[in-house]
């Protein structure tokens, strides 16, 4: 029994071993995904970019703001100079948060009164926007120390308050689910897309598809629209629970937000069209789909931010549609953006998608030819 059992192990071992694709899968995708979640799974804020509103504009201050200024963690990206400004610069994202320093910091603090500082933080993102409030009671706590240091107060001299946009009381399901849609709506049209074409192979099903009367093109349709709708089934069904269940508040267009998933799913069922024209066997799939839908997860600032990944790294992610679709999916349910200010979104999902339906047609073409 022994010696049946040890030849089957080194015959399973030979398979693996001598099989390229099985080789390659067993190798290159644990090493990138290592690499990925290495560099880009962390919750370590870096080169955070904020907005100075200085309505004091005194020694005391500017003394305070050269706190944030030499912290490695925060960028001065620039001041401004009206309150109609901080919405803009952090609904387009060109800040994380706008520092504002009120008009009367300097008098309350030569009276020994406490004075106050708001952050007005990018509330989208809830666990950086959590973080982000701990640095900025530690750099608080240090002005007030060097302030109590140098001048004998014997009170707290300063004291800030957060204030968070789009998402004021920093609840986490606010930012995940919206975030779900996207992810379950992959995982579904990969398991039925990424699949079709390797089972009908394997299972030798494929062939007799062929000599049918069905044109290659319909072949492909017929491939591709099952999973479409299961897709649209998912992300309806989540749609709902994140609405009525979780009660994420919806401030944006329905139809908006649909148009946004056909592009996702343009974009991505291409992908997997061409993982599954690639695989001879299902098992080979499913590697292929696992190894592209972890790193899209990791690489699309679904729980990290995108601006604290190195900088080639983030430069990597203008590939992945889901980067695209959380933003689209994001601005429409907690800001309410309309198609005006989401185009850009739209673009880049567009061409991802025309590059790899060609890719994956062609790819089709070869395997019938």
């Amino acid at each position: 029994m022994w010696n049946r059992v040890i030849g089957l192990i080194i015959k399973e071992i030979l398979v693996f071993i001598r099989d390229p694709r099985t080789r390659f899968v067993l190798i290159v995708p644990p090493v990138v995904q290592m690499f990925v979640f290495g560099y880009a799974a962390t919750f370590d804020l870096f080169r955070v970019s904020f907005c100075l509103y200085d309505e004091n504009r005194t020694l005391s201050s500017r003394e305070f703001i050269s706190k944030f200024q030499g912290s490695p963690i925060f960028i001065l990206k620039k001041e401004i100079f009206k309150d109609s400004l901080v919405r803009e610069e952090i609904e387009r994202k060109k800040a994380l948060f706008v520092l504002h320093v009120d008009r009367r910091f300097d008098r309350d603090l030569s009276s020994g009164r406490s004075a106050k500082v708001q952050l007005i933080i990018d509330g989208r993102n809830s666990n950086t926007a959590a973080i982000l409030s701990g640095y900025a009671n530690q750099i608080i706590a240090d002005f007030n120390a060097d302030w109590i240091k140098k001048r004998g107060v014997g009170s707290v001299p300063s004291q800030i308050s957060f204030r968070a946009l789009y998402n004021p009381n920093l609840l986490s399901r606010w930012f995940i689910v919206p975030g779900l849609i996207a992810i379950l709506t992959f995982v579904v049209s990969a398991m039925t897309i990424g699949l079709s074409i390797a089972r009908e192979k394997e299972m030798g099903t494929f062939d007799q598809l062929l000599v049918t009367p069905l044109r290659p093109i319909e072949i492909l349709v017929g491939k591709t629209v099952p999973g479409l709708i299961f897709a649209m089934g998912e992300a309806t069904l989540i749609l709902f629970a994140a609405l009525f269940w979780f009660k994420v508040p919806f401030r944006g267009n329905v139809a908006i937000l649909y148009l946004g998933l056909l592009f996702f799913l343009f974009a991505i069922i291409g992908i997997e069209l061409a993982i599954s024209s690639l695989s001879a066997t299902q098992q080979q799939a499913l590697f292929g789909v696992f190894f592209f839908l972890v790193p899209s997860i990791i690489l699309s600032g679904f729980s990290t931010p995108i601006r604290n990944m190195p900088e080639l790294i983030q430069y990597l992610t203008f590939l992945n549609p889901m980067r695209y679709f959380l933003v689209i999916i994001r601005g429409v349910f907690l800001e309410g953006r309309g198609l005006e200010s989401l185009w850009d979104q739209f673009v880049p999902l567009f061409f991802i998608g025309l590059i790899s339906m060609s890719f994956s047609w062609y790819l089709f073409k070869r395997r019938l030819y």
